[in-house]
């Protein structure tokens, strides 16, 4: 027995240790049974005395199920890295094109032409490029007429994204244990109000005038219900919705999951594609938008700009495939980052604007570090909320120098707003891609229509053009997603780099 005792806080080793015990004697010794009973403090005896009847395969099949004999503070957590990425989006299609255009400071937010704009404040949009060239979307290629009348386009756009992302990730299990170890988390900010309307009028002639199809469509769980059921998935099926801090959360949640031993692969992100004369009437109302540059469209979203005047709405979807860091290596496959920690927090505040203070941005970035064992001085880049809203923007920023100090002279923060909009719910999934991308590749995305520099922000934003991410240690950042409600959320994404 005390033999046992130095490892009283190391449930994973002795989970481990009790398989290989297995394979010498094929029974979970009573000796191995007491010294599990040791670390966690309780007497388990009779629960995994279960498992001695069954040998080795059992007690190594149920890792998870002695995981949760423990409390989380007594396990090692698992290293989590990217393997996949996916992305529909106003700055292109697949994930070579859209940062192909965000490094050359590009932008995909154009005029709304449809009549019903005409009379509002606000007619422009980061829209999805419709077309068959390449870097551009053609739902035929997809889907039949008979699978969209069954889906939001938000859903669609999650499916395609996650596909990408799988194939780039080179995960299609077919077996069994393998399917049920992958899993899909996936955010939505809004419905698809269109749809909502168009059957408020169908309604009117007739309750048999409304599609059968028409509360599937409207779920938001249903793009992590579809991308489940096209690849048989079977780990866990979760969707987030949390404003704008919603993507954010779903890489978060399904980080954790990763983590903990829920899954070995995640498939994650999120998707939004509700553009439409009623939305944007609500932002406007809000005063949210823009309204400045319907006559410039690209020139609107003009992140810590001191000519900004609100966001400007976008669409579109950004997945990234999760995996198990061993899991991952025993695959061979390419490694973009690891995610490091993940932080959330509140503002307790206000319906639609953050505390001056920044105090529920400090606290999220905060978390994030703390829970990646890092410091503030660690951290190189941050790829910010920053929506180029006036009152939103100078809140982060001010919270960036609260909490970096005197670092944060050395910091590198940028928006990719400028160029894509605001895709709300799946802002902070693209936004995240992105970021993964600055650690793969050591290039710092811009800030955008950065002309006339905020005096009371004196940041280095990356203004206009792309800048070297400079030799360090270990190139580390954190990726920042606010929502209305004062959600907050922060995720520590760093290059990949054996330990």
């Amino acid at each position: 027995m005390e033999y046992f005792q130095g490892w009283r806080d190391d449930a994973l080793w002795l989970c481990d240790f009790c398989s290989v015990m297995c394979k010498i004697f094929n029974s979970v010794t009573q000796v191995v049974i007491h010294a599990i009973t040791i670390v966690n403090g309780n007497n388990y005896d009779g629960k995994f005395k279960l498992f001695a009847k069954s040998g080795f395969q059992t007690v190594w099949k149920r890792r998870v199920l002695i995981r949760s004999f423990s409390t989380y503070s007594e396990l090692e957590a698992r290293r989590v890295v990217v393997t996949g990425l996916g992305v529909i989006s106003p700055v292109g299609c697949n994930v070579r094109k859209a940062w192909s255009t965000i490094l050359q400071g590009g932008c995909g937010i154009t005029r709304l032409e449809d009549e019903h704009y005409n009379n509002l404040p606000c007619q422009i949009a980061g829209l999805v490029q419709d077309g068959k060239d390449g870097g551009k979307f053609d739902v035929t290629n997809y889907f039949s007429k008979s699978e969209l009348r069954a889906m939001a386009p938000a859903t669609a756009y999650s499916i395609i994204a996650a596909q990408e992302a799988l194939e780039d990730a080179k995960w299609f299990p077919e077996g069994e244990e393998l399917k049920q170890m992958t899993g899909v988390a996936v955010g939505m900010g809004m419905i698809d109000l269109v749809d909502v309307c168009e059957t408020a009028e169908a309604l009117k002639k007739g309750y048999n005038r409304v599609s059968p199809f028409f509360v599937p469509r409207i779920l938001p769980n249903m793009a992590a219900g579809q991308i489940s059921i096209r690849h048989g998935f079977r780990g866990p099926n979760h969707t987030v919705s949390t404003a704008c801090a919603t993507g954010a959360h779903a890489i978060g949640d399904a980080f954790r999951f990763v983590q903990r031993g829920d899954a070995d692969v995640m498939v994650c992100g999120g998707a939004e594609a509700c553009i439409s004369p009623l939305s944007i009437a609500g932002f406007c109302r809000l005063r949210a938008l823009s309204t400045s540059y319907n006559k410039t469209p690209e020139k609107a979203s003009r992140p810590f700009d001191k000519d900004r005047d609100g966001f400007v709405m976008g669409e579109g979807s950004a997945m990234l495939v999760l995996e198990e860091l061993n899991h991952a290596k025993s695959r061979d496959v390419n490694i973009y980052a690891e995610i490091l920690g993940y932080g959330l927090s509140g503002d307790a505040y206000h319906l639609t604007a953050p505390k001056e203070d920044g105090t529920g941005a400090i606290l999220a970035m905060t978390r994030a570090l703390k829970d990646a064992k890092l410091q503030p001085h660690d951290i190189g880049y941050i790829n910010a909320h920053a929506t180029s809203t006036p009152v939103g923007d100078a809140i982060e920023s001010r919270a960036i120098k609260k909490l970096f100090g005197p670092h944060s002279n050395k910091l590198a923060v940028s928006s990719t707003k400028g160029a894509h909009g605001h895709l709300l719910g799946a802002a902070g999934n693209l936004e995240a891609v992105f970021t993964v991308m600055a650690c793969y590749k050591a290039w710092l995305p811009p800030t955008i229509n950065m002309d006339n520099p905020d005096e009371l922000m004196n940041l280095n934003y990356v203004p206009n053009e792309k800048q070297e991410w400079v030799e360090c240690t270990r190139r580390v950042a954190l990726k920042n997603a606010f929502g209305f409600g004062g959600t907050n959320a922060s995720i520590c994404i760093s290059e990949y780099k054996e330990k």
